[in-house]
């Protein structure tokens, strides 16, 4: 932008961010198509529900999946050409399920929440901890998200175009109104896709035409697919979001088939009303779509008994990171511990104090 000689400094300065805020998706795009861009994906989801197997099969790395342990970091780098910058994807990986939602605070920061993507994984092999899984993370999530955001709006940062969060959802977006878009783009996962096609078609219609509510409900992209699918021909850019590459090429929505659902693309009467056939629906008292459709799916596949299931804060107590040599050792050293602490206990009874 040309200025005339006689604007002052904080003239240029208003004109820019006036240009910066008046610009368009379009322009927004072909500045990033210049210039090195990084993004951060989030992995969170179903314990053991093939989180770092879809994150490897999305760096196209062949290596054998490991359990996470609490948060793990890694990261991807493409070169768009010959002698050019690359980009760079920031990849975390939540481990424990549920049980250490409170981390989401370490990857979820001022620095890259206009940056940010969130990949939920969701076991479809486990139904009955499906819906408490998915509402617990993304809760958490988005408290989170919403946090910095009300922060970057305090201390004034927002008013940077680049800070700014991404807006997910275009004006036309389809049920706008009784929905509740996340934040920053969101893509859910259905794993275990193996198990999951063996189950009863009504189930699985169940579960499918649930993911679809889910997925539209948040303005979120769908993929339940056998782990093959996950790949990338090459990392793109996606309304500055590093996505599936493979999710732009087809819609599927039959629940006999795997599912490919993009954001905005399906709708409240495409998706149709919740499978249920042992209750009216009109006598169910939800206090949202939401929660009419929790409800339906909680009498089809009954929630856990929250009392009977024990949350792992402490990773180390989890069965699967089990060493049986150094559990020992450390059984030995808390019993240690114990009869050191009873000992002084007994030598600070027995001492006679002055009055």
């Amino acid at each position: 932008m040309l200025s005339r000689s006689s604007d002052t400094l904080w003239d240029i300065a208003a004109a820019e961010v006036r240009s910066r805020e008046s610009r368009t998706d379009e322009e927004d795009a072909e500045e990033d198509a210049h210039s090195p861009t990084q993004r951060t994906v989030f992995f969170m989801g179903s314990k053991a529900g093939g989180k770092t197997t879809i994150l490897l099969r999305f760096l196209d790395r062949d290596e054998t999946a490991k359990p996470t342990l609490a948060l793990e970091y890694t990261f991807g780098r493409r070169a768009r050409g010959h002698n050019t910058p690359k980009d760079i994807a920031h990849l975390w990986e939540l481990g424990g399920g549920i049980s250490l939602s409170d981390l989401v605070q370490i990857p979820i920061t001022a620095d890259n929440v206009s940056s940010l993507s969130v990949v939920l994984v969701l076991d479809l092999s486990k139904p009955n901890v499906l819906w408490e899984t998915m509402e617990r993370l993304l809760d958490s999530a988005r408290s989170h998200v919403e946090k910095v955001c009300a922060s970057h709006q305090k201390t004034g940062e927002s008013r940077s175009g680049k800070q700014r969060v991404p807006q997910v959802l275009h004006k036309d977006y389809p049920d706008r109104e009784l929905i509740s878009p996340f934040p920053v783009p969101l893509l859910i996962v259905g794993s275990k896709f193996d198990i999951f096609q063996d189950f009863d078609s009504e189930k699985r219609k169940v579960i499918c035409k649930t993911l679809r509510f889910i997925a539209h409900f948040y303005g979120a992209s769908l993929i339940v697919r056998p782990p093959s699918y996950y790949r990338i021909s090459e990392c793109v850019t996606v309304k500055k979001c590093f996505l599936f590459h493979s999710i732009r090429k087809s819609i599927s929505t039959d629940p006999s088939k795997p599912l490919a659902v993009p954001a905005g693309f399906d709708s409240l009467s495409q998706i149709g009303p919740p499978v249920t056939s042992d209750v009216d629906i009109g006598t169910l008292h939800a206090k949202n779509p939401l929660d009419l459709w929790k409800k339906v799916f909680e009498r089809v596949f009954p929630p856990e008994n929250i009392k009977e299931r024990k949350e792992l804060k402490d990773p180390a107590k989890d069965p699967q990171y089990s060493e049986p040599l150094i559990d020992s050792i450390r059984a030995q050293k808390d019993q240690e511990l114990e009869q050191y602490k009873r000992e002084q206990a007994k030598s600070w009874k027995s001492l006679a104090l002055d009055p």
